[in-house]
């Protein structure tokens, strides 16, 4: 069961969008889902938000009954799969919601707003981001960063990807969940930013996309690397407890993604592939933190 709205001493997280690159709405992804990159985390009262894919338009329209409502949206990188929910998240241009919202400088200098704002701009969106009538504040954040939320804490890193990205670690009560999507590694050389960030966390939701069998029948196909699987190993050596591939490939349909899950499964049980509506629950105690 997942609350509509945050409860105290509770920590969860849900998947509103789980692909990468572009929406793929349809018969062959209706198991796993098409919307682009969103994930809603509740923990000890608060709502925060991982990335705007189009799964953030679901989860606003979820969200209207609750109005008024506040919460802190978090950005890795602002390529499109993270951002084209948001010009469609309804509850922003509703007054009385409040926003924080949190990304890094991008790469030519541009704060986290500037990003945003562009995108809305005549001609590729008809509604100025000023036009939101909610109240947004943005944060410009750096990598290295921790980030207190009363008693949640959520601390960054940089990924290994060529344009940036962050990586974020959200821990309360002993509770940990490590979001590192859109990370790059080399066979056999994990991110050792990235490891130093997953230890012992009870979950980490890790990039999907590269997997072997994108590579077959590419040329050079036998020298590439199965990416996943250093990530993965890096989550063995960090003693990570759940791992949850997620940042579908918009190619890969549910028969694709089954195949990939179960033959991961025969080497590495504790790791699944992420699926729209998926929650997992980290913590429902309400008295005691993790021992």
């Amino acid at each position: 069961m997942f609350p509509l709205d945050p409860q105290p001493n509770e920590f969860r997280v849900k998947f509103w969008g789980v692909r990468g690159n572009i929406p793929t709405p349809g018969r062959d992804t209706f198991q796993f889902g098409g919307n682009t990159v969103c994930v809603e985390v509740q923990v000890d009262g608060k709502r925060l938000i991982l990335d705007a894919g189009t799964g953030l338009r679901v989860l606003g329209k979820h969200l209207r009954p609750t109005m008024p409502f506040s919460a802190h949206l978090f950005f890795t990188h602002t390529h499109w799969d993270r951002i084209q929910g948001f010009p469609f998240f309804l509850p922003a241009f509703v007054k009385g919601n409040s926003f924080t919202i949190y990304g890094a400088t991008g790469p030519n200098g541009a704060s986290m707003k500037q990003r945003l704002c562009d995108q809305m701009l005549i001609p590729n969106f008809p509604v100025p981001l000023q036009e939101m009538q909610a109240d947004l504040t943005f944060h410009d954040i750096r990598p290295g960063s921790i980030i207190p939320i009363d008693n949640v804490a959520i601390e960054t890193i940089s990924l290994n990807r060529p344009h940036s990205a962050l990586g974020y670690r959200i821990t309360w009560n002993g509770y940990s969940v490590v979001y590192a999507t859109d990370t790059h590694h080399e066979a056999g050389e994990p991110d050792q930013g990235l490891l130093y960030l997953a230890q012992q966390a009870d979950l980490l939701i890790y990039d999907a996309f590269y997997t072997d069998h994108i590579y077959r029948g590419d040329q050079g196909a036998e020298n590439r690397p199965a990416l996943w699987k250093t990530g993965i190993e890096l989550a063995n050596v960090a003693q990570v407890k759940q791992v949850l591939l997620f940042h579908h490939d918009p190619e890969h349909g549910d028969v694709f993604l089954e195949g990939v899950e179960k033959e991961i499964q025969q080497t590495f049980p504790n790791v699944s592939l992420a699926r729209e509506g998926m929650v997992v629950t980290l913590c429902e105690d309400k008295k005691e933190a993790k021992k």
